[in-house]
């Protein structure tokens, strides 16, 4: 079967017209339809979407209730299930306005609050790499960042080939390049040439690929790449965020630019960890069901220490 070109995974095969792509052609069109209803409706749908969602989507619950009992112990099994599904409604809600980002970007208009802005003007002739986290707002807050500066984001291709095509040419409205995660030459060589680049290390990928440092008190295994990345870009490290606000019926979104990192990285790799990870742990504590708890944040566990997860 022929494949998307490693080179441009936005390019069309015709093999995508095979029967085994039928569901995910079925499913892309009813996702087009609810990118075009309005905010009230997407609202709505997500709402009564969350039962089914906690409901059958076991494994992706367990997760999110280890995470909050692990990382909010003072939280009571009742808080503990209304905070995991206010995650499972954040996490729909989410893919509503990445879908307005990429099809319906005119529902943003003046919703959009930034402040820190001055802290990307005063980097001059430097590429910027932009340290965040897996937000349940998703491309939703890459579009609202465009609207202010231009920027690239470092990406997980898909191991569907056709979802990734679906998805890089969505997200190509919105960033100017998309980098794989497994191409760190384009990465550098986009800082080298003065790019703004969106890169999150908050997910584990073991300790191959990094250290163990705490997270929300919890030792947890954290990338170590972004270190090298600035170390060889001589890029300047600035932590982003976003959020919404508000009610749910007229929400807002709020960007936050921190200051440029000083002295980072330093020559010690786990200090470095831990700073990022407590950069990155007071922003989510500021609206903490709108991060992606439903990942697998602590799967590698030091030696002697007991599973978090089942």
């Amino acid at each position: 079967m022929d494949k998307p070109s490693p080179s441009d995974p936005s390019s069309f095969q015709w093999s995508f017209l095979r029967p085994q792509y039928w569901g995910i052609w079925l499913i892309t069109f009813f996702l087009f339809i609810l990118a075009i209803l309005p905010w009230s409706v997407q609202r709505k749908i997500s709402t009564v979407l969350v039962g089914p969602a906690w409901k059958y989507l076991k494994s992706r619950r367990k997760t999110t209730i280890r995470n909050i009992e692990t990382c909010f112990p003072d939280k009571s099994p009742a808080e503990v299930e209304q905070a995991g599904k206010e995650i499972f409604l954040n996490a729909l809600l989410g893919l509503c306005e990445a879908l307005n980002a990429w099809y319906s970007p005119k529902w943003f208009k003046d919703r959009v609050d930034i402040t820190g802005l001055e802290h990307i003007e005063n980097i001059k002739g430097r590429g910027i790499l932009f340290l965040s986290f897996h937000s349940t707002l998703l491309d939703a807050g890459g579009y609202i960042c465009s609207l202010f500066f231009e920027l690239d984001v470092v990406y997980r291709p898909n191991n569907n080939p056709l979802l990734n095509m679906l998805i890089c040419r969505s997200r190509s409205r919105v960033y100017k390049n998309q980098i794989s995660k497994n191409d760190m030459r384009s990465l550098i060589r986009h800082l080298k040439n003065g790019r703004a680049v969106w890169y999150s290390p908050d997910q584990d990928f073991g300790l191959k690929q990094g250290v163990m440092a705490p997270f929300f008190g919890i030792h947890a295994a954290t990338l170590t790449a972004h270190r090298r990345i600035i170390q060889i870009s001589n890029a300047a490290a600035i932590p982003l965020f976003f959020y919404r606000t508000g009610d749910l019926k007229n929400p807002r979104y709020q960007i936050c630019i921190e200051p440029e990192l000083e002295n980072f990285p330093s020559s010690d790799e786990v200090f470095d960890a831990t700073r990022v990870n407590h950069i990155i742990e007071t922003q989510i504590r500021i609206a903490p069901t709108q991060y992606m708890w439903f990942h697998r944040r602590f799967k590698t566990r030091p030696a002697g220490f007991e599973k978090i997860y089942d």
